[in-house]
């Protein structure tokens, strides 16, 4: 391509973007000459009348300031009243100052009203939702409704707000607002069957966060797996388990699953088991064993411990001694049963009670009739 060629194109570009800028300046074309000093004149005009009207509605709003610090301690404001009083000026203020500037640009006379409507909605939604947290807490207070469900509410009635104040604005601008909620519906409708999961994930934590089954800090088991309940969103439920793992379970598995609350009630049982020799006496160890746990501050006193007899085996008695603790055990309640156990061997141990173990008892006869018997230590560890 011939450089000439590439030098016109290249100059009708900036010719037609020079004559855009003119254009945009508020200069006509109609009689082909563009005359910049009468333009440059001109835009200084709605400049300085721009800066005037700027300077008096400025003047107007630290005015008004200047009076609400000055008199808040006669008019007995506190400080969130005149913080405010002040943001409300400062809103009318940046509102005024737009549509003082959009009347010296030749800005249409129904854009100019659309604007200042669309404004005066646009700070009536602000103001009600910045207060809605608190007017919804004062309501809610009386209900004693969990701290995860008065977030969700908040959440929604923010959610609504902002969706009736854009609904509004753009109305003021001769938008069709059931047209637009239509289609926005017939898009929620498409991103609903692509997102089913995710629905479903959040269909069943509003369902949790209503019917509080359990709540954050209760320790639950599901499919084999305890934790603590550290977080419950609308997407998933989060538990921290004995080794500080965070476990990350999706509402809808909660829902659908059989969730054990170990942490519902005030106490909680557990157990373990213990054998002693088939010809020890069980009262001696029953008492041994009741003494030892009166000493440890896990297990409650009220319910009292328990010892009972849980089964009569072919070389030991089982017994089974049931205790209580509260919930804040129950993280430890692993390690608390170990120490228990421990601590009943070396009791009975001390008290002279054998703690058996399975063995075999074998005769035989050698060519000289002489009888032997051996002990042979068992690996059958059953009954």
């Amino acid at each position: 391509m011939p450089f000439h060629l590439i030098a016109q194109f290249f100059e009708k570009i900036f010719y037609e973007l020079y004559q855009s800028i003119y254009l945009f300046l508020g200069g006509s074309l109609d009689d082909g000459v563009i005359n910049w000093a009468e333009r440059g004149f001109a835009f200084l005009e709605i400049a300085i009348k721009c800066i005037i009207l700027l300077m008096v509605v400025g003047f107007f709003y630290w005015l008004f300031v200047y009076f609400v610090k000055h008199l808040k301690n006669n008019l007995h404001l506190s400080h969130r009243q005149v913080w405010i009083v002040r943001a409300i000026l400062r809103y009318a203020w940046v509102v005024i100052s737009i549509l003082a500037v959009m009347t010296q640009i030749n800005t249409q006379t129904a854009t100019i009203t659309a604007t200042a409507k669309g404004a005066t909605w646009a700070g009536f939604y602000y103001i009600l939702w910045a207060n809605s947290g608190q007017i919804l807490a004062s309501i809610l207070k009386h209900y004693e409704l969990n701290a995860s469900i008065e977030q969700l509410l908040k959440n929604l009635v923010s959610v609504i707000i902002m969706v009736l104040a854009l609904a509004t604005i753009l109305a003021q601008f001769g938008f069709d607002i059931v047209s637009l909620v239509a289609g926005l519906g017939i898009v929620g409708l498409a991103v609903g069957f692509a997102a089913q999961s995710t629905l479903a994930n959040f269909i069943a934590g509003i369902t949790i966060l209503v019917e509080q089954s359990f709540q954050v800090g209760d320790w639950i088991r599901i499919n084999n797996q305890e934790g603590r309940v550290v977080k419950i969103s609308l997407r998933a439920t989060q538990i921290l388990d004995r080794d500080n793992i965070i476990i990350i379970i999706p509402n809808s598995t909660m829902s659908s699953s059989q969730v054990t609350n170990l942490t519902s009630k005030k106490m909680i049982r557990f157990d373990v088991k213990i054998k002693i020799a088939l010809t020890a006496d069980v009262d001696i160890a029953r008492q041994a064993i009741l003494k030892s746990l009166s000493k440890d501050e896990v297990i409650l006193k009220h319910p009292a411990p328990l010892v009972t007899i849980g089964e009569v085996g072919e070389y030991a008695i089982y017994l089974v001694v049931r205790f209580w603790v509260a919930p804040l055990s129950v993280a430890r309640i692993p390690i608390i049963k170990e120490q228990i156990t421990e601590k009943i061997k070396n009791t009975l141990q001390n008290v002279g009670i054998e703690i058996p173990y399975p063995y075999m008892n074998v005769q035989f006869h050698d060519e000289l009739k002489h009888k032997e018997s051996v002990i042979i230590p068992s690996n059958n560890t059953g009954n």
